[in-house]
């Protein structure tokens, strides 16, 4: 008898951990402390979170402890073994939250599994036969042998419907069946574990710690069609899994559960293992009987099927591991039981290698048809790095994607099917935005297309040709007629390739065409890889990601060298409004630095921000040095543009249409231009002097301006035609802010967000009273209440119904508000505003809680129907912005989506009607800066090529020098953070709250830059 005993994890994950050093220091602390009588230490199979290993699971608390090294067996020996008080460093921890859980049974990871088939694994010795029969184990085989005849194990089997777990999900009591009735004078039963999927590692884990369930089902099996024989075909890489199936094969034969005359029913059952060199064509049923049978694993035609005439001709069933995992539990239950479990097609539970970019990877065991939805978020902690969920792959090298709006789907056979994938054996990678689908179906085609036994030729030559294709689509230069030479040549390969590895290997192709069509397109039209993966469509991770391409490495080692003005040069090739930039860009560059891997990513904004005003503050002796302003001018051209709305998409627009020497005309219905970035945006965040200067700059270029103009009301499209405008371009915006229906949402104090601003910006008076409520997440909802506090509001609180966290604010936004005063009422959702005398004087909320996860990967706020009372005399909502659709859009008869956003061909952005393009808010709705730049200068280029048939932005570029080397292994060093002015100085009035760089500040941050752009043949040549 022990008072502790402590399972430590020995399967291969965690011994490659370090778990059997964790033990060997345990072992010794406890001989220290003289306890080696009074703790007992187990090894166990995989306990399934292989994320966390080493873990260590301590009874009779069930306390688990995990990342275990070496030196946490003192502590959990001092602490825990003799003072019992837990280690709460070394416990579980909820992804993004400090909530500590000591106990497995509480633990998200294992709460929602209902693990049966790996019911042993990581609670038992695997080696000791004993404590599987103290489980129930070999209670089946008895029920089978000694009240059952083989035809009523079938029956049970067919009833249960049960199907195969290894891949195509084939009935197992019906495989069964064929096989019995073929007549031989000898039957085979073979255990497929060969297991080659990448990231796949299901049946090693049930070999690892529960090998005696695998050899009863097996058993069962073997009695049920009558063989007498039976052979575990498993790879070499696996050898802690045959050492451990070697002694569970020993044992059985050594207590009579094994061998001749099991348990005295007469019935004589043997069991081989058979190690396989690793060949992933050897997982095909056929081509496993040719590698067992001693010949080439190659597959076969079909029929005969096996179950007719298999290993050595004789008729033979192959199940994989899980499958036969399962027959002990459904002959001891019975199929009734089963079938309570999972879906009434695919009946029971399935265990899932969950894998990729998940935060809590490892094995999982759910029922069948649980959602994919719980299983990322609700059992693997969700995504890490607050990425978002992109698309999972099931099936492996063979199977195929499901796109995050599939998130909700069932895993079933059934309904991974209708989407163009398969169970397979139970992979599943999940993928976040940071994947690329095109390199993705590269990445699993290259797989099979090197594991191909070469025996057919669509197989052999089919894959190689399918990943030709794929790989001038990844460098740049396939075509559109390449898409339906893939499509076409992967449906060829699946019908006429002699085996399931050839008939399957087109599938991630096909699946990640059919629902990443679009990145595809993106490869193939922009030259572009929307994940900045591919790396010869891209200078660098940071580059790709920005919305206009600025050679951000560039301009940093620019600045690096003390060439400040070609800095300011690299940066205006592909941005016009750098100033604006630097100061309100959502910098999603930042976000893919690879710098983060190390600390933290370049502070690339701020470096922007210090070059452009340091050029303006040396602006005459800059214009002498400027490369691009000395580049020879482009000649003028006869083409007229007509852009509708001077935001950030129209005015990039017109800058690249002037530099190209189109005549450009902007009109604007605002007495002044700049759209959002003058009437939204605070004077404290962007300085109206700089945006000013920066659309100057433009205008010199001879783009005309006519403001106070309302296209659709003053002017028509139709008279823009006649006055010789060849082109329209709509970059309208999403400036109407939108509201939600209150009970005394009319009263007097309750503004729109956007209005509110606008009025401000636009030096109107505003008054707002002492206590203001702000409903809203985003932007707006942040710069209204900082601006409210600057109008004299004391008390100014933030309503939000979700957590922080959530917020699609930019976090340094929400700092500075906090930092200023503003308060925050997290998981509160409005539910009426009431007043008197026709005046505001409060807001009704509800408190909220969160329910399941949506498909965005964020929790949904559910109502606790608790009403709670803010006393306040203004009510700002800033709760979305939508575009106004009664006057220009819908005059013009553009097709719109149901939101009232322009519907456009998202590569060249032409609407639905000839010659009328559309691009920024007005089509991707309330967006970002860079964003809406970003499609000004994708149409200014469509445009151009169309007049010109080629893309001439290239004639708008100069050549800088500046060093093109990787720099030496950095050590850790923080981002350089701008100095902002103090509160005394800021709150009641508009100046610019956060400070440009020192020089000193500028040079040091570019300093971290890890220089992606620098390619390896560069580095070579040099």
């Amino acid at each position: 008898m022990y008072r502790i005993q402590a399972l430590i994890c020995a399967g291969s994950g965690c011994i490659s951990s370090g778990s059997k050093k964790v033990e060997e220091n345990l072992t010794k602390t406890l001989v220290e402390y003289n306890l080696q009588n009074e703790i007992q230490i187990i090894e166990t199979g995989c306990r399934g979170a292989c994320e966390q290993g080493p873990l260590l699971l301590v009874y009779p608390e069930g306390v688990i402890y995990r990342k275990l090294k070496p030196e946490d067996s003192r502590i959990i020996v001092e602490e825990h073994f003799l003072k019992g008080r837990l280690v709460e460093q070394l416990l579980f921890t909820e992804p993004g939250k400090d909530l500590i859980i000591s106990k497995l049974e509480e633990i998200p990871f294992f709460k929602k599994q209902t693990r049966f088939v790996l019911r042993n694994c990581g609670t038992t010795d695997p080696l000791k036969i004993e404590e599987y029969i103290a489980r129930d184990g070999y209670l089946a085989l008895g029920k089978a042998l000694l009240e059952m005849t083989p035809e009523g194990v079938i029956d049970e089997m067919k009833t249960s419907g049960i199907r195969g777990r290894g891949g195509a999900g084939f009935p197992t009591g019906v495989k069964w069946e064929y096989c019995r009735k073929t007549e031989s004078n000898q039957k085979y039963i073979i255990c497929n574990a060969d297991e080659g999927d990448p990231g796949a590692f299901m049946d090693r884990s049930v070999l690892e710690g529960s090998s005696y369930s695998v050899v009863e089902g097996m058993t069962i099996a073997a009695y049920a069609i009558g063989a007498s024989q039976g052979y575990v075909y498993v790879r070499a890489e696996y050898p802690l899994a045959v050492e451990r199936l070697s002694l569970a094969i020993k044992r059985a034969r050594e207590i009579g559960l094994l061998g001749k005359n099991i348990l005295g029913s007469g019935f004589n059952f043997d069991i081989e293992i058979r190690i396989g060199a690793g060949a992933f064509v050897c997982g095909e049923e056929t081509a496993l009987l040719s590698s067992i049978e001693g010949k080439r694993g190659e597959p076969r035609p079909r029929p005969p099927y096996p179950a007719q005439k298999g290993l050595w001709g004789k008729p033979t069933v192959i199940n994989n591991v899980e499958t036969l995992a399962n027959v002990p539990l459904i002959i001891h239950h019975g199929s009734s039981w089963f079938r309570s479990m999972g879906t009434e097609k695919s009946p029971g539970t399935k265990i899932f290698a969950l894998a990729g970019k998940i935060n809590n990877s490892g094995l999982v065991e759910v029922p069948m048809g649980m959602p994919l939805k719980e299983v990322i978020y609700e059992i693997g902690g969700g995504i890490p790095e607050g990425k978002t969920f992109k698309a999972a792959l099931t099936g492996g090298p063979s199977g195929g994607v499901i796109p995050a709006q599939h998130i909700n789907t069932p895993l079933d056979f059934e309904s991974l099917a209708d989407l163009g994938s398969i169970m397979g054996s139970g992979g599943l990678i999940v993928l976040d935005n940071t994947a690329c689908m095109v390199d993705i179906a590269q990445f699993f085609l290259t797989f099979t297309a090197d594991e191909s036994c070469g025996k057919c030729p669509p197989c052999r030559a089919g894959t190689k040709e399918l990943l030709k294709i794929l790989n001038r689509i990844t460098h740049g230069t396939g075509t559109m007629e390449d898409l339906d030479k893939i499509e076409s040549l992967a449906l060829l390969i699946k019908s006429s390739s002699l085996c399931g590895l050839g008939q399957t290997a087109p599938n991630p192709v096909l699946s990640t065409l059919r629902h990443f069509r679009h990145e595809y397109e993106a490869h193939i039209l922009d030259k572009r890889c929307p994940a900045g993966v591919c790396s010869d469509l891209m200078v660098s991770p940071c580059e790709n990601e920005c919305p206009i391409n600025i050679n951000v490495p560039g301009y940093l080692q620019l600045v690096l060298e003390d060439k400040v003005f070609d800095a300011y040069d690299l940066i205006l090739e592909s941005n016009p409004l750098p100033a604006v930039c630097g100061r309100v860009c959502h910098h999603p560059c930042e976000e893919v630095c690879r710098r983060a891997q190390l600390d933290q990513p370049v502070a690339i904004d701020n470096v922007k921000r210090y070059i452009v005003d340091y050029v303006f503050s040396h602006w005459e002796e800059y214009k002498k040095q400027s490369k691009v302003g000395n580049l020879p001018p482009i000649p003028k051209n006869n083409h007229r543009v007509a852009i509708i709305g001077a935001g950030p998409a129209g005015l990039t627009a017109a800058y690249f249409l002037a530099k190209l020497g189109y005549k450009t005309t902007i009109f604007e219905a605002n007495p002044e231009p700049g759209g959002m970035l003058r009437y939204a945006i605070p004077e404290y965040r962007l300085p109206k002097a700089l945006l000013n200067r920066e659309i100057q700059n433009i205008l010199d270029l001879g783009v005309e301006l006519k403001l106070n103009t309302i296209v659709g009301e003053d002017i028509t499209i139709e008279d823009l035609k006649h006055q010789g405008f060849e082109v329209i371009f709509i970059s309208t915006g999403a400036q109407k802010g939108q509201l939600i229906k209150l009970t005394g949402d009319n009263l007097e104090g309750v503004l729109s967000g956007l209005d509110f601003l606008k009025r401000v910006n636009s030096g109107e008076k505003v008054l707002v009273g002492e206590k203001v409520v702000v409903v809203g997440g985003g932007n707006v909802a942040i710069d209204a209440s900082r601006t409210a506090l600057r109008l004299g509001s004391k008390e100014v609180t933030i309503l939000y119904r979700r957590e922080k966290e959530d917020m699609p604010a930019e976090p340094h936004e929400i700092e500075e508000a906090e930092h200023e005063g503003v308060k925050f009422i997290f998981l509160g959702s409005p539910s009426a505003i009431f007043g008197e005398d026709s005046k505001v004087n409060g807001i009704r909320y509800t408190r909220m809680t969160l329910g399941e996860y949506d498909d965005g990967g964020r929790r949904r706020p559910v109502s606790t129907n608790e009403e709670l009372i803010l006393d306040c005399d203004n009510v700002i909502l800033a709760v979305g912005q939508i575009t106004e659709t009664a006057g220009l859009l819908s005059a013009t008869g553009l097709e719109l989506s149901k939101g009232g956003f322009v519907l456009t061909n998202k590569h060249t952005l032409e609407t639905s009607i000839p010659m009328i393009y559309s691009g920024g808010d007005v089509v991707t709705g309330p967006a970002t800066v860079s964003g809406a730049m970003g499609q000004g200068k994708r149409f200014a280029r469509t445009i151009d090529s169309y007049f010109n048939g080629e893309d001439r932005l290239s004639l708008i570029k100069a050549s800088y020098d500046y060093a093109k080397e990787i720099p030496p292994d950095q050590e850790e060093q923080e981002r350089e953070k701008p100095e902002t002015i103090s509160l005394s100085r800021r709150t009641n009035n508009f100046r610019e709250v956060v400070k440009t760089y020192s020089a000193e500040q500028a040079r040091k941050e570019c300093n971290r830059c890890l220089r992606c752009d620098v390619k390896e043949e560069v580095q070579n040549e040099m």
